[in-house]
Order: structure tokens, then C-alpha cells, then sequence
């Protein structure tokens, strides 16, 4: 039964087999009348509100017999008091609306279905996101709410040419996908490939949202550490990703917008860079670029020097270890970096009130008590203290442990190999740099490889806003200042 009839008895059993009303509390179902003919209506308990259902039922029940028109159209037209209506015969669809939270009214005699949406989705207030925060600029964040994300984006961009297209991926959740673009400025052949690609995805559910979505949509080299999206829960960040003809992807009950195609010149960008003048967002961009090489060089240069201390100038004999290390230098490393990740995991299931005490624990006991007792040499904790600070200095996590993998498989290398393990490690660090692939399948670092002067000195630099609109061309080669 794919088309639903006139025949109401007929829909009332085929609602009460297919979808299980009597074994779900929560799909609420009332028999009424509407202008004499006998009606019903379905919705989910805790998605409409409950104001507007009582005055639509109450327009419906004060309906005369002598009032009701024939045809569905006509009643819908006339005799329907809500903005948002729908009419719909096909049972997939109905079904669909339902779970939604969308309000579906069977009348005796009407060949099809009259879906209004009352929907009010429960969510929090809009307010600055906790991971993406900036010293200027506006407060506010996306929330689990789609609807209520599109808005935030459509408020920043009030021109004609931003489309917001609805998809649906997951067999059991269904879950809703925006593509947000701006219809002249995107590259129509990627946009297309990125509608296939969600269109193709065979999953049960994208029980991770974004995530879910991002391992579907890209397949190839998933051994590569580094980020192939940049996600974002800034509004002005999206709208100004848009506005230079990337594409947003907005996944219902996800708090973020994840932007594609993404080069690690983007995912090394943040908001404060354009919410400060020129000068100071260069120095804030180049020092964030600078502190994330650091991160991944530091400790493994300096474990070079310890097994080669000839090379070091008598001037900078200081950083050699004080005295001899109980446990190798290496192993202090690769436990420090575990213990750091210990105490950021900690800190995520730490309640706030309890977060103070933890902060001492971790400071007395790794930090003053693991030097005395002799497990750790306090130059490695030095050196370690810096990176786990470093870290932070960039909100992609993505790009953190990237560098994180990277550093530590460099320090392997060069405890077994020394120097030619030391120059392999970063070796395989720009390879795997280089080697990487925008889900667009431009290059990773570009406008570096290919090499155009004129846009790397726009993705190094914070030079002044451009005063043309971008050109309409491939969004990898749109790389202005309008980013965020």
C-alpha cells in the first residue's frame, strides 16, 4: 500500500500495523470531527507546539458540514488556518513527516493528507560555542537545531544566489543534510559530485552526524591523519566560507557546519585573524603557523642533540640534561605524550566543580613529584609542557593529532636511526602533506603546489579585504581574505 485512499478505517489500520501506534506512547493519535466527516490526526508527543494545535483543532471542530468543500485542494486553500501546509497521498512521505514531528490530518473522503508543520524542536539558546571562541567579533553559535542554523547563515547573507538544499542520508534515522552554497560562485561539477555522494550513502544511520557523514563522503586515504574538512560553530565563519564559493554542510542535531573543499591553509585559519587590523592578524596567523611547526620539530630535534651532543655550540650546552635520565629519553617523551592525553580525557569527564582539584593533582604529581622521584628528567617536562600548551594554540583537534602521530613517529625513527631516522620522519611528514587531497581532489596545499604567488601571499598574510565580488571559478582557486 504505497498510496493512501479515501477510505479513513483503511488509513487508521494501515498506521496502526506500519508504524505501531499502540506500542509508542509518544505517537499520540485523536479521532475527531471535521465539518461532519470523521477525522484523525497523528503527531510525536514533545515536537508541536501546543498552542497552535489547540486553535487549528479548535477552527477544524467549529467547521459546518455545509462549509466543507469536496476537494482536498480546496480545503487546503481555504480552509486551513498555518503557513507552513502540505499536502501528500504517498505513504513513504507521511511516514517521514510524522517522525519528523510534523502534525497529519485524515479526513474521511480526502484522497490525501494534510501535513501541518507545528514542529518546535527541543534545543538550547544561541550562544558562543565553547571551542571556536574569539576576542572580537559576534557571539553567537550554531545549535543542534538545523532550521535554526540555516537562519544564522541566511541572516549574514541576504542575497537571492544562496541556495539551502534539503537531503536526507541513514535508512533508519533519515537524518537531514543542508547544502549551503552560493549558486554563482560554487563549482557546479563538485557541487553535483557532493549531491551524488550523499544521495549514494548506504548506511543504516549517521550515528555520529557529521563524522558519519565525513567518513562517507570521503574514502580514499583514510590512513592519512590530516583533516579533510574544517568544521566550524561560527555563523560569520560559514557565511563567509560561502561567500567564497565553498560549499557548508549542515547535518541536523550537529552543533557545527563542516566546510568543503578544505586545504591546510584553511584549516590553520581562525576568526580572530579578520576580527583584528592587517598587521596584527598576520602576526597572530604566522605565529599560529610557526608554534604548530614547533610542535611537531621541538621534541625530536632536541632528541637528536642528546644522542649527538657534539653538534651543539658550547654556548647552548644548557640544554643538555643536567644529570643522567633513570628511564631513555624517548620513553619519557611517548609517556608524557599518553599521560597528556590521559589528562585531556580526564578533563572532558571531569565535573566542573571537581576540575580545580584535578589541575593540582595533575600539577604536583606530573609535574613537581614525577622530576623528584626520577621518572622524568625536568628538561623533558620543559620541552613537553611547551607542545601540550602549543597545542592549543589552533582549535582543529584534527590538525593536533596529526602533528601529534607524526611527532611521535619521528621520535622512533630517530632514537633507532639517529639522524637519517630523524631527516625520514620529516620527510614522511611533507609527504604525507603533499600527498593529500581535498575531497574536491585539488592539492592539499595549494596555492603552494601549484605554485601562484599573488594567493599564497593572501593564505600567508592578512592583506585588506578585496573590493571585487570573487570571479566565478573553481572554489580550490578562490582564496581571498574573506575566510574565516
Amino acid at each position: 500500500m504505497e498510496k493512501m485512499t479515501s477510505n479513513l478505517e483503511e488509513t487508521m489500520q494501515y498506521l496502526s500495523e506500519h508504524m505501531h501506534v499502540e506500542e509508542s506512547f509518544d505517537l499520540v493519535y485523536r479521532v475527531i470531527h471535521v465539518g461532519g466527516r470523521k477525522a484523525c490526526y497523528y503527531f510525536i508527543d514533545g515536537f508541536c507546539k501546543d498552542e497552535m494545535m489547540q486553535k487549528m483543532l479548535q477552527y477544524f471542530l467549529d467547521l459546518k458540514a455545509e462549509e466543507m468543500p469536496e476537494n482536498i485542494h480546496e480545503m487546503a486553500k481555504g480552509f486551513v488556518p498555518t503557513v507552513e501546509m502540505d499536502l501528500s497521498d504517498d505513504w513513504e512521505q507521511i511516514s517521514y513527516n510524522i517522525l519528523s514531528g510534523v502534525l497529519a490530518l485524515f479526513i474521511d473522503g480526502y484522497e490525501k493528507c494534510i501535513l501541518i508543520d507545528s514542529r518546535t524542536y527541543p534545543s538550547r539558546s544561541v550562544s558562543e560555542p565553547e571551542k571556536d571562541k574569539a576576542l572580537r567579533g559576534s557571539k553567537d553559535g550554531f545549535v543542534e537545531t538545523i532550521v535554526f542554523n540555516t537562519a544564522l547563515i541566511r541572516r549574514r547573507i541576504r542575497s537571492e544566489d544562496l541556495r539551502m538544499e534539503m537531503l536526507r542520508a541513514g535508512k533508519s534515522s533519515k537524518t537531514d543534510i543542508v547544502l549551503c552554497y552560493m549558486d554563482s560562485r560554487v563549482n557546479q561539477s563538485f557541487l553535483a559530485e557532493i549531491r551524488d555522494r550523499i544521495s549514494e550513502i548506504q548506511v543504516d544511520a549517521l550515528t555520529m552526524n557529521q563524522e558519519s557523514l565525513a567518513e562517507c563522503l570521503y574514502r580514499k586515504k583514510w590512513y592519512n591523519p590530516f583533516p579533510k574538512f574544517k568544521f566550524t560553530e561560527r555563523p560569520d565563519t560559514a557565511a563567509a566560507q560561502v561567500l567564497e564559493g565553498n560549499i557548508i554542510i549542515l547535518v541536523d542535531n550537529s552543533p557545527s557546519a563542516m566546510i568543503t573543499p578544505t586545504s591546510i591553509f584553511d584549516v590553520i585559519e581562525e576568526a580572530d585573524d579578520y576580527y583584528f587590523p592587517p598587521i596584527t592578524g598576520t602576526y597572530l596567523r604566522m605565529s599560529r603557523f610557526l608554534i604548530s611547526l614547533l610542535t611537531f620539530f621541538l621534541t625530536p630535534t632536541f632528541l637528536l642533540l642528546i644522542h649527538n651532543p657534539q653538534w651543539i655550540p658550547e654556548s647552548f650546552s644548557f640544554i643538555l640534561l643536567k644529570e643522567p635520565p633513570n628511564i631513555p629519553v624517548v620513553w619519557q617523551f611517548l609517556l608524557i605524550e599518553l599521560a597528556l592525553d590521559g589528562l585531556r580525557l580526564a578533563a572532558v569527564n571531569t565535573p566542573n566543580m571537581l576540575n580545580t582539584p584535578l589541575s593540582v593533582m595533575a600539577a604536583l604529581v606530573l609535574g613537581e613529584f614525577s622530576v623528584k622521584s626520577g621518572w622524568f628528567s625536568s628538561e623533558v617536562m620543559l620541552y613537553m609542557a611547551f607542545v601540550a600548551i602549543a597545542n592549543t594554540t589552533q582549535a582543529n583537534y584534527e590538525l593536533g593529532y596529526a602533528l601529534k602521530f607524526m611527532r611521535m613517529l619521528t621520535l622512533l625513527l630517530t632514537q633507532f636511526f639517529n639522524v637519517w631516522g630523524y631527516l625520514a620522519g620529516v620527510l614522511i611528514l611533507i609527504g604525507t602533506i603533499v600527498s593529500n587531497r581535498t575531497v574536491s581532489g585539488e592539492s592539499y596545499i595549494y596555492p603552494l603546489i601549484p605554485f601562484e604567488w599573488k594567493k599564497l601571499c593572501r593564505r600567508l598574510f592578512r592583506l585588506r579585504l578585496p573590493d571585487a565580488v570573487p570571479s566565478k571559478e573553481h572554489p580550490a582557486k578562490q582564496k581571498g581574505n574573506g575566510r574565516m
